[in-house]
Order: C-alpha cells, then sequence, then structure tokens
C-alpha cells in the first residue's frame, strides 16, 4: 500500500498542490476502511479453508488444524489495521516524517508482551491470548499515527469525493506492487507450504528463523528503502534521472553497509542468540540446533532481501510495476525449485536456501533491468562499497568469534551468563565495524550518520 500510494501522492502534492493531494488520502482512507473490513470479515469467515491452503500438512493432525484455524480466525481483523496503517505510514513518509511509523513495531511488540503477562494466563488456550495481543497491537499502532496526522494537516472527514480520479493510478500500481513488493513474503509462504510436508517443528523452525532475519531486515534495510521512495518519486515526478540514480547509488552501499556486518554477526552467533532468545520450556538444544541450520541459510541471503526492497522502490518511484512483477514470478519460480530440489536432502534448512538463491536471482534480475531502464547506476561505486563493507564484516566476524568462543569460558556461554556475554560481544562487534570503518575512512559510515541523524537517504537541496 505505501509503495503504491507514495508515487502518486508526491506527484499530485507536486503539480496540484497539498490541498488536493489531501484529498486524495482522503477518499484513500474510506475507500480501504471499506474494502479492508470486507475482507477481514471473509478470512475470519473462510479461515478453516486458508489454513488448509498455506499448511496443508497440518490436515494429519486435527487438533494442531483445529487450533491453527481459531488463531487465524482471531489474528485475520489486524489486515484492516495494518491497511490503514500502511496508508498512514506513506502519507507520512512522503511529507518527510518517519518518526512515527518507525515507531509503530515497538506499539505491536508492547501489545503482545502486555498479552503474554495479562491475557495468557486467564485464557483457555493460553496461546490464543497472543493473537488477541497482535491485534490490539494493530490498533495501538493506527492510534500512534493519528495525531502525527492531524499535526500535518490531515484532516480525514473533511469532505472529498468517494472516489479520488488519482486513485486509478494508485489501483494500478497496488495490484502488481502486491507481487513485486511483496515476493520475499510469497516465498517464504512457499516455504512453509512446503516445511508442513517435512517432519514437526520444520514449520516453527523456519519461522524463529525468519524472525531474527526480520530485526535486521525491517530495522535497516527496510528503513532506508522506505526512506529513500519519497525523495526518488520527488526527482522522478520532474524527470530529474540523474539525482534518481544518485539516491538509489546511495541507498545501496548505505544497505550493504548495513546489512553485511548483521548477517555475519547472524551467522557467527546464531546458536547463541537463538539459544538466549527462545531456549525455555518445550525450546530445549535441539531446538535451537535446528533452527540454527535455516537462521544460517537465512541469513546468506539477508544482503539480497534488503537490496531487493531498494531497487523495487526505485521501479515503483518509476511508477514502472511492470519489471518488478515479472521478476517476483521468476524468483517465486526459482523458490519453489530449488524448495523441492533441496528438501530432501536438506530438509528445512534447503527451504531457507532456496529463499536465498531465489533472492540473489530476483536482485539480479532487476538490477539488469534498472539498468536498461536508467542508464549506467554507479555499480564500481557500489562494487567498491560491497567490497569494503564485505572486509569489514570479515573482519568483525573474526573478532566477534574470537571474542565469543575463545575469549569467554564454556560454563558462562551456557548458563544466567549468556545474554550478558552476548551482549558484551555484539557490542564489541559494532565497535570492532566501527573502528575498521573509520581507518579504512568508508564514505558508508557519514552517509549512515547522516541517514541516522535525518532520516533520509538523500538531502532534498
Amino acid at each position: 500500500m505505501s509503495i503504491a500510494f507514495i508515487p502518486v501522492f508526491t506527484d499530485v502534492m507536486t503539480r496540484q498542490g497539498r490541498a488536493e493531494a489531501f484529498k486524495l488520502v482522503r477518499s484513500a482512507f474510506r475507500i480501504l476502511v471499506l474494502v479492508l473490513a470486507v475482507v477481514s470479515a471473509l478470512g475470519v469467515l473462510f479461515s478453516p479453508f486458508i489454513v488448509k491452503g498455506i499448511a496443508p500438512g497440518f490436515a494429519r493432525l486435527p487438533e494442531k488444524m483445529a487450533l491453527t484455524t481459531d488463531l487465524t480466525r482471531i489474528v485475520f481483523p489486524y489486515i484492516f489495521f495494518v491497511g490503514i496503517l500502511a496508508l498512514f505510514m506513506g502519507v507520512l513518509n512522503a511529507l518527510g516524517h518517519f518518526a512515527a511509523p518507525a515507531l509503530a513495531p515497538a506499539a505491536l511488540n508492547l501489545a503482545v508482551i502486555a498479552a503474554v503477562f495479562f491475557l495468557c494466563p486467564v485464557m483457555a488456550e493460553p496461546v490464543q491470548g497472543l493473537a488477541v495481543g497482535v491485534l490490539l497491537g494493530g490498533a495501538l499502532q493506527v492510534a500512534m499515527q493519528g495525531p502525527v496526522i492531524l499535526k500535518k494537516g490531515v484532516r480525514l472527514f473533511r469532505k472529498a469525493p468517494l472516489w479520488h480520479p488519482d486513485l486509478n493510478r494508485v489501483g494500478r500500481l497496488m495490484l502488481p506492487t502486491v507481487i513485486g513488493a511483496a515476493v520475499y513474503q510469497i516465498n517464504i509462504l512457499v516455504g512453509t507450504l512446503l516445511a508442513s510436508l517435512l517432519p514437526e517443528g520444520s514449520v516453527s523452525f523456519l519461522y524463529y528463523a525468519d524472525r531474527l532475519v526480520q530485526f535486521p531486515l525491517g530495522l535497516f534495510a527496510i528503513a532506508a528503502a522506505t526512506a529513500a521512495l519519497p525523495s526518488l518519486s520527488r526527482q522522478a515526478a520532474v524527470g530529474d534521472f540523474e539525482g534518481v540514480k544518485k539516491t538509489f547509488s546511495d541507498s545501496m552501499t548505505l544497505v550493504f553497509f548495513i546489512t553485511l556486518p548483521a548477517m555475519t554477526g547472524l551467522i557467527v552467533l546464531r546458536e547463541p542468540i537463538i539459544a538466549a532468545l527462545f531456549e525455555r520450556g518445550a525450546f530445549g538444544p535441539e531446538s535451537t540446533r535446528l533452527t540454527a541450520v535455516a537462521l544460517l541459510y537465512y541469513g546468506m541471503g539477508l544482503w539480497a532481501f534488503s537490496a531487493v526492497r531498494v531497487v523495487v522502490s526505485a521501479f515503483y518511484a518509476l511508477q514502472d510495476t511492470k519489471t518488478p512483477v515479472w521478476t517476483a514470478v521468476v524468483s517465486v519460480l526459482a523458490n519453489m525449485g530449488f524448495g523441492i530440489l533441496l528438501m530432501g536432502p536438506m530438509g528445512h534448512g534447503g527451504l531457507a536456501l532456496a529463499t536465498s538463491l531465489a533472492s540473489m536471482v530476483n536482485l539480479g534480475l532487476l538490477l539488469r533491468a534498472l539498468r536498461g531502464r536508467l542508464g549506467a547506476l554507479g555499480a564500481r561505486k557500489m562494487a567498491a562499497s560491497l567490497l569494503r563493507s564485505a572486509a569489514g564484516s570479515a573482519a568483525m566476524g573474526a573478532g566477534v568469534w574470537f571474542i565469543y568462543f575463545a575469549g569467554i569460558p564454556e560454563r558462562f556461554r551456557k548458563g544466567p551468563e549468556l545474554p550478558a556475554c552476548l551482549a558484551l560481544t555484539l557490542a564489541s562487534g559494532i565497535a570492532l565495524y566501527g573502528l575498521f570503518s573509520l581507518i579504512t575512512r568508508s564514505p558508508e559510515l557519514k552517509l549512515f550518520a547522516a541517514f541516522s541523524k535525518k532520516g533520509r537517504v538523500k538531502s532534498d537541496e
């Protein structure tokens, strides 16, 4: 929703002014409320069929199927809130405000944590309390954006046409955007479907590993792509294609600078990270080991998952929806092929590797198509940045391994001191990477500092 809305909203605001752009927002809000309410109701009604379609292997276990169906019914209306949230986030990002959208996930996490302590103990099926927490978290995320939307001058209930003429453009962008921008989620869904045919627990191991990959992906990579989209859209709206290429190049180098060390840290410390976060109750050392297998292969693709988001943003800023769709279709087919080929010898680890390989295929196709559209993209600069960041990440990885596995006695790595040991190691790794960047005078360090301060990849002066 955000990716489809921002280029059109920015174009209307640039060419027709804020008043007309805000009419577009009001019209989109009203249509979206109607559509999402219907979708949520249908999701609740057809939950049994949705679960059977996504996880056919669960049909062998009636109790598991029934519980999954109940949880789906509770959680499905979250789509209503997250859809409204996406519209608000798109408007605020296009207006240059990033703080409230960036804090939205924290509201969801707080609601889920509160549900653990206050709802789960009083529910007949405790896990249903978590599902209710997710739903409440969705409402809380939307509520956080409301005051900021009002402060920016958007009045959602003032007079506006039910169907603004420019909503046609948003619709044309949005339908293919679902496939082009959500290819990672589609591939995860394919992996879940195939994993339901593997031994019990495979779906959970992939899920836990994906959650850990989503942390750096959502915190840094998607944030960088989201911050770049308004700038790319403004530059594309006025025909500044050299500016588009500069913003794109800066975004890619920033993503490599952030995600390569994150990828290295996840891979080197995968087992202690999983143990510290999840190893309790029924989640024992064997579950940690099997989740670490999935995290290894997901982690190998983190740089590609992240870079794809930036390249896709460039295409949508240019209002080109066809290219991300056909590359996404190829990626999904590649994921299915790799998954079927690798799940036999490698189990759930093969499905995680398939997702990473498919994303690399998608990235290669997208870059080739974007170069054909815009010409030279600054490949030398991006390659040099990639090599610098890879060298720094390798040095950091070696240091982190030595600090944790050679410097900390094993008795501390197995006991209650594990979280503190892990935190110390991660802090040391960040310091090592920063020191390497300073010594090599990495230009990405300055770019990262500017991004952290301004919340944007490139200034618009």
